[in-house]
Parts: structure tokens; sequence; C-alpha cells
């Protein structure tokens, strides 16, 4: 061993902070793209967002020289021109002519009336908005409540409160990596109450509205709620010993095994179709998800054109204070020159990425021309590379592009990931989408006689009669994803 130096040169990308930023916002979405520009509005004082601006403040900024990103190549100039100390007399004389008469402006604002104190009106009658933001109750809530209302000790609380902490959203008792019958023995055991006694504090839960929560699973759900109805006893049986051939619904094994004929346990399956085998349902809060399109495709003649939707999105520009403040304090230079910087990198990345999202909608259009024109079923084959080779990025940058990214089409609002598609082989005609074969089982089965629904092998049939060689499984895969039941689930009896 020895110790020797080597020269040797080599080729490295280096990600600096400017580039990984461009990257994180070339894959981020709307609502993400507009919080994290209001973050940066708030830390950086050389931006300013000018959809906040009235018309007329808007012209006085422009005639202070607030820069756009078609303007940020002479900002480029003039910095670079300051860190080598050059044209510092020009530009103190450019600042003169810039700067803004703040004596005149805190004279007129001093001379403005006061604003009255109180001003009456239909406003002040109503309450706040913190008077009046209200929640919908959960079914922890409303359960957590009964508990407290009833009559139970403290230790059998205790219990009842474990168990509605232990809630899903169907509304069933469930605890992760506990066997479905140690759950009770667990939160008797932790709520210090014999299991005996925490059985039946359970089976008064379950009492509760909804009637069948805190169930263990769906036939202990089932059964409560019919005996709290007081069903037929026949209804009883075939929950208790027969909820297995219901589901699959083999009614001859239900009526053999019962002795009773088959049109009776028809009736008795029309029964339990009734009872509610999510009792949380009711109690599900999800909140409505509102999708604002990053751009718009609009059909001009038999033309498409690409808009980029900048509704909402602020526009940011830089405050031309801020530079001219640069020669007047040499402590606070590199501070504003660093929030500078870091401005138009903001800036510049921003436009880019509206520029890339346009620029690969528009390859996404011209390959997809017969969809636009046509609809769904005439959607091509279509993968990254296909993209990504026409515009020159690469697949990784076009996969950003496509994530969590919609558009506003005269075919209806779709995710750019939508139009990229497997392709399925035909031997007449030409490849077709993977998305299209779903459409087209989707179409078989929402015709089919419900009596006799078609079975996965006929599907291929079908299709076959429409030049679409498919494999069994691969239907079975597709009607999964397009979350359809298999034949034997859709058959109707009655």
């Amino acid at each position: 061993m020895e110790i020797k130096q080597q020269l040797r040169l080599s080729q490295q990308l280096v990600m600096t902070p400017q580039l990984q930023q461009a990257i994180k916002l070339l894959q981020m979405s709307r609502m993400e793209l507009v919080d994290m520009v209001r973050e940066e509005l708030m830390e950086n004082p050389v931006l300013e967002d000018t959809t906040e601006l009235t018309g007329s403040a808007q012209a006085s900024r422009s005639e202070q020289g607030a820069v756009e990103p078609s303007e940020l190549s002479t900002i480029d100039q003039q910095i670079n021109a300051d860190d080598r100390a050059v044209g510092l007399e020009t530009k103190a004389n450019e600042k003169k002519a810039e700067e803004i008469d703040w004596e005149r402006y805190l004279e007129n604002h001093a001379m403005q009336a006061p604003l009255p104190s109180f001003r009456g009106g239909m406003e002040d009658e109503l309450p706040s908005y913190e008077a009046t933001a209200t929640r919908a109750e959960d079914l922890t809530d409303h359960v957590t409540w009964q508990v407290r209302m009833s009559d139970l000790l403290d230790a059998e609380k205790h219990f009842a409160l474990l168990v509605v902490g232990n809630l899903d959203e169907a509304g069933y008792l469930r605890s992760e990596g506990v066997a479905e019958d140690e759950i009770v023995p667990r939160l008797a055991e932790e709520a210090g109450l014999d299991p005996e006694d925490a059985e039946e504090v359970l089976k008064i839960i379950q009492r509760m509205d909804p009637v069948g929560v805190a169930s263990r699973n769906l036939r202990e759900c089932l059964l409560m709620q019919a005996e709290h109805l007081g069903l037929d006893p026949l209804v009883i049986s075939v929950l208790s010993d027969h909820i297995g051939n219901l589901e699959k619904r083999n009614y001859q094994a239900i009526a053999k095994a019962l002795k009773v004929s088959v049109e009776e346990i028809y009736d008795v399956a029309q029964v339990i179709a009734e009872l509610e085998p999510r009792p949380g349902r009711n109690f599900v809060t999800e909140e409505a998800r509102y999708i604002t399109p990053d751009v718009e495709v609009i059909k001009v003649g038999e033309e498409y054109f690409v808009r980029a939707n900048d509704d909402g999105m602020p526009r940011l520009k830089i405050s031309n204070f801020y530079r001219a403040a640069m020669q007047g304090d040499p402590k606070a230079k590199e501070y504003i020159q660093g929030k500078l910087r870091s401005a138009q990198w903001l800036i510049r990345s921003i436009d880019q990425r509206r520029k890339t999202i346009v620029r690969v909608t528009e390859c996404i259009i011209e390959k997809q021309r017969e969809f636009f024109d046509r609809g769904i079923d005439h959607l091509k084959p279509m993968i990254l590379r296909d993209v990504a080779e026409t515009v020159g990025m690469h697949e990784s940058t076009i996969s950003r592009v496509t994530s969590n990214k919609y558009v506003n089409t005269p075919q209806g609002l779709f995710e750019l990931k939508f139009f990229f598609n497997s392709a399925i082989r035909r031997e007449h005609d030409e490849d077709i989408a993977s998305e299209s074969v779903k459409q087209a089982i989707k179409k078989i089965i929402s015709e089919e006689d419900q009596r006799e629904p078609h079975s996965d092998q006929k599907i291929v049939e079908i299709l076959a009669q429409q030049d679409i060689v498919i494999a069994r499984r691969t239907v079975a895969k597709y009607r999964e994803m397009l979350g359809i039941l298999s034949s034997s689930k859709r058959k109707k009896y009655f």
C-alpha cells in the first residue's frame, strides 16, 4: 500500500437548489402550486402579486418598472453589472428617475378624510363567520353521545368508549393486527371489565343508533337489525346459518337445507336486501373534490387550441423599488440580491412549467385527434415515449408533467395521464387502447339481460366479434377495475 496523488477527469450531474425547485414545481398539482406561490409571496418581499392590485395600481406599478417574466433578461444584466460594480452612476440616475415620491404620497394619504367609525347596514346585523361555522356530526360523536347518556357503570362506559374508538368508517368494530374474536377480550381487559359483561355491553351498543353499529362481521350486523325489526324466524335462520350461500346467491342450497321452497328463499333475500350492511354509511363526511383544470382545449372551426388556465393563479412580478433600494444601502444589497435572484428563478420556473404543460397537451391533441373529434371509443394507444420523442424531453419529465394535471376538453374533463394507454392488438384493424376496451366491456354489460348476465367468457366472444381478441382473465381484470361484479352477483332473481 502507498499514498499517491492522481488526477481524474469525470462528469456528473449536480442538482442545484434552483434545478430541484424547477423539478418540484413541474410535478406539483395546481392547488399545491398556488399554496407554494402564496407562501413565497409572504417570505420574499421582492415578489408581488399583480392580481391583488386594482387597475390604477397596476398602471402605477408598470410605470415604476414592475417586471414580468418576459423582462427577466434585463434584470439579469442589471444584477450582473451591479455585481461587477460597473455603471453605478448610470444606475443612480435611473433610480432617481424611477423613484417613488414617498413624501407626496404620504402627504396625500394624511389629507384624506378618515373613514367613519360606524357604518350602519345589514352586514352589522349578521353573526360572525365563527358563530355560523359548523361541521357534520360523525359516527364516533353520534355513538359517544348515546354512550354518555346511557345508565352504564363507569367501567362499562370506559369499555364502550374504547369500542367506539375502534370503529371504522363502515361502523364495524376493527382493530389492526387483532383477530375478530380477540377484540372484545382485549378491550375488556384494558377497561377492567369481565369479558362476559363486555359482551353484554357490546350488544347494548349494537342496539344503539344506527342499529348494528360495532358489529364484528356482516352476519352479526344483519342479525342485530333483523332481531330489532322483529323479522320472520326464517330470515333469522338464513342469516344465522346460511349467509355464505346467501352471498353466493345459492338459493337452491338454502331452500334444500331449510326444507322450504325456493320462492320463499327469494322473498327472504328481498327482505334481507333492505337491511343496511354498512351502518356507518350515512355518517361518512367526505367532502366533494373540486378540480380546476390546468389547461383548456378550445375548438375553433376545425382546429383545436390550448389555453393555459391562469384563473386564480397569482401573477408574480418583481418590484422595481427593491432593485433600486440596493443602491441606497450597501448592507441590504446582498440580502436583496439573493431575494431578487430567488424571485427571478421562481417566475422563470412557473413560466416554464406553464409552457411545458401547454406543449405536452398540444402533442396529445395531435396524436389523439380522433378522440377529440369522435369520443372515447376512438382513443388510440399512446405511451410516454411517444410524447417524449415528439417534444424532445425525457420520459420522466413527461410523467411529472402529466401527474395531477387536468385538461378541460369538448369531450369532458380528464387527467393528462388518461390519454396514455397500452395497446390491444387487433388482427384486421389498427391497435386499440386499453381504455377503449374497458368502455366496450362496460357497454356490453350495461346492455345485457339482468336475469341472464354475460359471463366473462361470453364477453370475450362478443369482443372477438368486434375484432378485439383478449383473454378471459383480462376481461376479469378490466371488469374489476371498473368496479363491476361477476355475472353470478349481477344476476337479478326478482
